[in-house]
Order: structure tokens, then C-alpha cells, then sequence
């Protein structure tokens, strides 16, 4: 028995990088997972690979950009895969700019593809999971945390999660309800290619990291958020868990 045999997860940008480790780690340990992402193609080959551990995952297209359906979405996996146990909101798209040169298109990406579709996947999914006294996992960075320069829209965004997640701790605790928070560094895709074409300024990264290397996305991000969505967390609540090899501290 896995520790997330037979619950039911919705991972958010699910269709690659840290997403789809995760759900390769919950398949892995019991879960039927559902992705949500907008990338069709990406999202259904993941999909088959999880269905090799899991055939009732699924996948569900959609652009989280259009709020109004997103309830629809969490209804959708509940009809088709009977409850929701697990929520994990992992999309979100920016572009880099200084403050002085950031747009408000560039603010509206932001908080449009990764604070409001949290705030609104939590709303929808809380029937459900105060049916099962569920889990949620919303995602921080350390560019907020720290205040790294040229990523005002995004650090805003997820300074602005880390704030709704306090919340939605102290509001849903006494439904039995866990809400934590993951800040990551990890050796997805999309840093991969960063890495590639800055090795010099990587290499710098990674020498602030006591560990002194980025993370993979399922042994090291998958297997904590495995932690904070099994039972083994169950006293843990409105925390922000930095898996980042020790390169921010919080005191």
C-alpha cells in the first residue's frame, strides 16, 4: 500500500517540469491523478506514462486564464474519479522585467495564470475536501522571498499565494484541512535550457546551494510533495517548505 493509495490529486501545469514529477511520484505511491494543463500534447503523453502506474488518471485541457471555468474543471475530476483528496496549484507563467519597465499586461500574466487560478481551484475544491479533510499544495519562489531583481510580476504573484495560503490554513484547519507551501529549485525542463544557454551564471547559482545542485523533480520536489499530501503531514499546516538544498534559509 502506497501513502496515497486510492486518493484522488489534480496537479495544476501538470503536463511537464516539476508538475509532472510530482504526479510521477503520487502515481507511484497509490494516487489517481488528474493534470490540468493547457499544453494538449504534453499533457496526454503524460498522462500515458502515469497510466502505466494508474489507468484512472487523467487529463484535462484547460487554460487556467479563464477563471470562470475553473470550477468546472474540479467538478470534472470529481464526477469522473469519485472525490478529491489532494490539490496542488503548480501553474503559472511570467516574463522577466524590471519594475520599471513591467507592463500591466506582464502583472496581469502573473497573477492571472498563478494567484487567481489558486485562489479559485481552492474555493472549488473545498466541499470536497472537507469531505475527506484533504490537502493543498500551493507553490512559492524564492524570487519573492528574496526579492531577486527583474521578477516583480512573478514575485509578487507568489508572495501573494504565500499570503492566501496563511488564510486558507487558518480557515480550513478546523475541517481537518492541510495547506502548505513548496518553494522549490529544481532541474526541470525549462531550467535545463537556461542552464544550457547561461552556463557561467548557473554554475554561480549553484554554488549558493549547499547542496550544490539543483533538484529533480520527482525524487526530491515529487517525494515532499508526497510528504505534504499523505497522513504523514497531518500536523503540519500553513508552512512555506523550502526545497531549495538549503539556498534560503528561513529564520
Amino acid at each position: 500500500m502506497g501513502k496515497l493509495q486510492g486518493k484522488v490529486a489534480i496537479i495544476t501545469g501538470g503536463a511537464g517540469g516539476i508538475g509532472s514529477g510530482m504526479a510521477t511520484a503520487f502515481v507511484k505511491e497509490g494516487a489517481k491523478v488528474a493534470i490540468v494543463d493547457l499544453n494538449e500534447e504534453a499533457g496526454k503523453k503524460t498522462v500515458e506514462k502515469l497510466q502505466e502506474y494508474q489507468p484512472e488518471c487523467m487529463f484535462i485541457q484547460a487554460n487556467l486564464m479563464e477563471h470562470d471555468k475553473l470550477a468546472g474543471v474540479v467538478k470534472q475530476v470529481a464526477d469522473q474519479l469519485g472525490t478529491i483528496d489532494i490539490l496542488v496549484n503548480n501553474a503559472h507563467a511570467s516574463k522577466m522585467a524590471s519594475i520599471e519597465d513591467t507592463t500591466q499586461k506582464e502583472m496581469d500574466l502573473s497573477f492571472n495564470t498563478g494567484f487567481y487560478p489558486t485562489f479559485y481551484f481552492m474555493q472549488a475544491a473545498l466541499p470536497y475536501l472537507k469531505e475527506t479533510k484533504g490537502k493543498i499544495i500551493n507553490f512559492a519562489s524564492g524570487a519573492g522571498i528574496k526579492g531577486d531583481v527583474n521578477q516583480g510580476s512573478y514575485a509578487a504573484a507568489k508572495e501573494a499565494i504565500r499570503g492566501i495560503t496563511r488564510v486558507a490554513a487558518n480557515e480550513f484547519g478546523p475541517y481537518g484541512i492541510n495547506v502548505n507551501i513548496i518553494s522549490p529549485i529544481a532541474k526541470s525542463e525549462g531550467m535545463i535550457q537556461w542552464a544550457e544557454a547561461n552556463p557561467e551564471y548557473y554554475q554561480r547559482m549553484l554554488s549558493g546551494i549547499p547542496l550544490r545542485r539543483a533538484g529533480e523533480i520527482e525524487e526530491d520536489i515529487g517525494r515532499v510533495a508526497v510528504f505534504l499530501a499523505s497522513e504523514d503531514s497531518d500536523y503540519i499546516t500553513g508552512q512555506t517548505i523550502m526545497v531549495d538544498g538549503g539556498s534560503i534559509q528561513l529564520r
